[in-house]
């Protein structure tokens, strides 16, 4: 079974603080899965949880934010984003060693989204 998160209501898409949030939980509850259910454990663990957090939080800023740049520590960068007046920041799996040992909980996924508008500050965040 494959982790999907649901849809985000109509008042978390009009909000990026509540859609930071819900990407975030997102992420970390599809994280959850893979531990739970991979079977894999040390550096095996760490990349699957690195990039089934990363794929997930890159679709869907896809979706929800088409117009929006990435800049994700497990990604590739591209010189995209330069030119984009709104990025999201993110680190899928921040405390990668500590993800892959299990019980450990002292782990999690950051997600701000940083926009040129508001004098180039960070105008949402969530862990």
């Amino acid at each position: 079974m494959t982790f999907v998160p649901g849809v985000p209501t109509t008042e978390i898409l009009a909000s990026d603080h509540l859609l930071a949030a819900w990407l975030a939980e997102s992420a970390g509850r599809r994280l959850l899965e893979v531990r739970a259910t991979s079977g894999l454990e040390g550096k095996e663990l760490k990349d699957a949880g690195d990039l089934a957090a990363h794929e997930l939080l890159m679709e869907l800023v896809a979706e929800y934010r088409p117009d929006d740049a990435v800049l994700s520590e497990e990604g590739k960068d591209s010189k995209e984003r330069l030119t984009k007046d709104r990025v999201w920041i993110i680190d899928p799996l921040d405390g990668t060693r500590e993800f892959s040992e299990p019980p450990r909980d002292d782990w999690a996924v950051h997600v701000a989204l940083w926009a040129s508008s508001n004098d180039g500050e960070l105008i949402a965040g969530a862990v």
